[in-house]
C-alpha cells in the first residue's frame, strides 16, 4: 500500500491540477474530498494538469465523512500538513499506509477535521511568513514520504 494524497475542499483549479499532474508522474493516488471551490471538470483542471490527467489514478469523495471512513475501513493514517502544528515533517516518520492531506487554499481544514487526523505536521520555514503554497507543500512532503518508504522503487 503506497503513500497517497488527499486534497480537502480544494479552491483553486490550477494547484488542484498541477497536484493531479504530481500523482500521475509519481504513481500515486490522489483524493479528491469535495466540495470543490470550482467545476470539478477535465476543463477546469486542464490548464495545470496538461493530458496528464488521463493517467491519474483520482478518486473524488462526495464528503469528509465519506472519505473519512473509507480510510478509517481501509486502515490509513492520516497525516495532516497544516501550520498550526509544532512538529516537524521532517521529523516524522512516514509508513506506506499514510494518506498526507492539504487543506483549502483559503482556509486549511476546520477544527472538527483536523481534531481526528492521526499526526498532524508542518513545514519549518522562515519566521513571520504565513504559509507555503498547498502544491508546493504537499509536493515537497509527499516527495519526503515516498523517499523514507521507498516509494519512487520503480519509477525512472
Amino acid at each position: 500500500m503506497p503513500v497517497e494524497l488527499a486534497l480537502y475542499q480544494p479552491d483553486i483549479a490550477n494547484n488542484t491540477g498541477t497536484l493531479i499532474r504530481l500523482c500521475a508522474c509519481l504513481q500515486t493516488t490522489i483524493h479528491v474530498i469535495h466540495p470543490t471551490g470550482f467545476v470539478f471538470s477535465p476543463k477546469t483542471l486542464a490548464r495545470a494538469g496538461l493530458d496528464y490527467l488521463d493517467h491519474a489514478v483520482v478518486r473524488e469523495h462526495n464528503s469528509w465523512t465519506q472519505f473519512d471512513d473509507w480510510r478509517r475501513a481501509e486502515n490509513r493514517r492520516l497525516v495532516l500538513l497544516t501550520t498550526k502544528s509544532e512538529t516537524s515533517a521532517y521529523a516524522a516518520r512516514f509508513t506506506p499506509d499514510d494518506i498526507i492531506m492539504v487543506g483549502r487554499e483559503s482556509a486549511g481544514v476546520p477544527d472538527a477535521v483536523a481534531d481526528v487526523v492521526d499526526l498532524a505536521l508542518r513545514i519549518p520555514m522562515r519566521a513571520g511568513l504565513r504559509s507555503i503554497n498547498v502544491a508546493l507543500a504537499a509536493t515537497l512532503i509527499l516527495g519526503e514520504a515516498k523517499r523514507q518508504t521507498d516509494g519512487f522503487t520503480g519509477l525512472q
